[in-house]
């Protein structure tokens, strides 16, 4: 590779870190899944959110990365132009593209904090811990020291209040 075309891609990566650091958000979510065993579904994404007028942002992402996929939010909330969102989702593609790539391109804001959490996350379910109830409730705890801190909708199901109850007899 040419000095000039390593020159080009260390400038693409930082500006894709530093745009992260902005725009994008590193979460998990637990989502009801009545088809699953635990009744649970475990949702990590890696997303970037822009306005339509920015949309070659999010293509310039998606090309990057090879993966992930832009979707369209018709909302205008207090925008007068569609939201647009470039997703990763795949546990392949986040442990093996998303995640080598921000721990050589490290954050520079607190998101770095819920990137190291997500990463955690990420290997546990590679590891696949998370089909264990144990593992679920490893990754609940994680999941609420990212971003807002709010407390995991995991905890307050009547299942997982069930299985604590049979645990402790």
């Amino acid at each position: 590779m040419s000095a000039v075309n390593q020159q080009e891609r260390r400038k693409i990566e930082s500006w894709i870190a530093g745009f992260t650091d902005g725009e994008g958000c590193f979460s998990v979510s637990f989502i009801r899944n009545v088809t699953t065993k635990s009744g649970w579904q475990i949702f990590p994404e890696f997303v970037i959110t822009q306005g339509e007028k920015s949309l070659n942002a999010l293509k310039i992402f998606q090309k990057y990365f090879r993966c992930g996929k832009i979707f369209i939010n018709k909302r205008y909330d207090n925008h007068n132009e569609y939201l647009y969102r470039f997703c990763v989702r795949s546990i392949n593609d986040l442990a093996k593209i998303i995640v080598p790539f921000f721990k050589q391109n490290e954050l520079k804001t607190a998101k770095q904090k819920d990137f190291l959490i997500f990463v955690k996350i990420i290997q546990m379910m590679v590891a696949r811990k998370h089909y264990s109830q144990e593992g679920m409730r490893n990754i609940a705890f994680l999941i609420e020291q990212m971003n807002r801190k709010k407390k995991s909708r995991f905890f307050e199901s009547s299942e997982t209040i069930r299985q604590d109850r049979l645990k402790k007899r």
